[in-house]
């Protein structure tokens, strides 16, 4: 029997991250997690609370312990990744970042976008920027996991992965409210706003997610990797699949030039290509075959 990864996550309290410790409990990894003592983990895992952004906290609680592979869930800021690197160096043979298709925020491609297209070693880093400010990072999120990326790829001396996340979609704890928005205004007839240019996206199932985080925990590849469905989808067939759920309901488009569009628009193209990953040896599947058990598990609707 092969030994047992000691494997440190950190986040990993809600949505994809909690399947995919329990994937790694359940494949019979020693699983540590590492968070803020909000939410305690899993039976079977071991706890650390720290704040991940005080450096003295983070060390102290770590200890002497050190990790075959660090799974960060919650990195956001190259402060935060600047923070992580330095304490985990010598500390755990591979770090896996939880990045976001977002780092592809300025492209505009036709065909799918592939990880070349954002190079972090060529990305500039600016650790004084106001980076510990909510609005700021929120507003600044894709420039922040490029910069964080950048962090964790400057030099060979520490083997790191960035998933690069494709929109999740899935699961009766979605958070996030995205599908509920097209769901209500559905429902009510009230108008969705999408860009006079709405383009297409790629999605990845929250299960697809988890799988593949914990596939990619185990696996040896380093540098970025696209984790995607196959397939894109365009917020109109999104709808038609929330639609469905609702007959009595209308789908009001407003296309807008200027201003707020609705969550799963896009005036850019800039789905990825999930080729490296297929190479590597993860097969996604197709994102039309599992969309609409995915709406109906988020909006309550699987027995319908």
């Amino acid at each position: 029997m092969e030994k047992a990864r000691e494997v440190l996550v950190i986040g990993g309290n809600r949505y994809f991250g909690k399947r995919l410790i329990a994937r790694l409990l359940a494949a019979g990894e020693r699983v540590t997690v590492l968070n803020r003592g909000s939410s305690p983990p899993p039976p079977g895992a071991i706890h650390l609370v720290a704040d991940r952004n005080d450096e003295i906290s983070l060390t102290e609680a770590l200890g002497s312990r050190t990790f075959d592979v660090v799974v960060d869930q919650v990195c956001y800021t190259p402060r935060q990744a600047a923070t992580a690197r330095r304490v985990f160096a010598g500390r755990t043979g591979r770090y896996v970042m939880t990045s976001t298709v977002e780092v592809y925020e300025h492209e505009d491609s036709a065909t799918l976008v592939r990880e070349d297209a954002v190079d972090p070693t060529t990305v500039p880093v600016d650790l004084e920027l106001p980076w510990e400010e909510p609005e700021f990072q929120e507003s600044h999120y894709g420039e922040g996991k490029r910069q964080a990326e950048a962090v964790f790829a400057a030099g060979p001396d520490f083997p790191y992965v960035s998933v690069r996340v494709a929109h999740v979609l899935g699961g009766a704890d979605d958070f996030t409210g995205r599908l509920q928005h097209y769901a209500d205004r559905i429902r009510t007839g009230e108008p969705i706003a999408v860009p006079a240019g709405n383009r297409p996206a790629t999605y990845v199932h929250v299960e697809e997610i988890a799988d593949f985080l914990a596939w990619a925990a185990g696996a040896d590849f380093t540098g970025p990797v696209n984790a995607a469905s196959d397939g894109v989808l365009t917020t109109e067939e999104l709808c038609e699949a929330v639609a469905a759920h609702f007959p009595d309901g209308k789908t009001v488009w407003h296309p807008v030039e200027v201003g707020e569009v609705s969550p799963f628009s896009f005036a850019r193209s800039y789905g990825m290509d999930n080729s490296r990953a297929a190479r590597l040896g993860f097969a996604f599947g197709d994102v039309r075959r599992w969309l609409p058990g995915a709406v109906a598990d988020t909006l309550g609707r699987g027995g319908n």
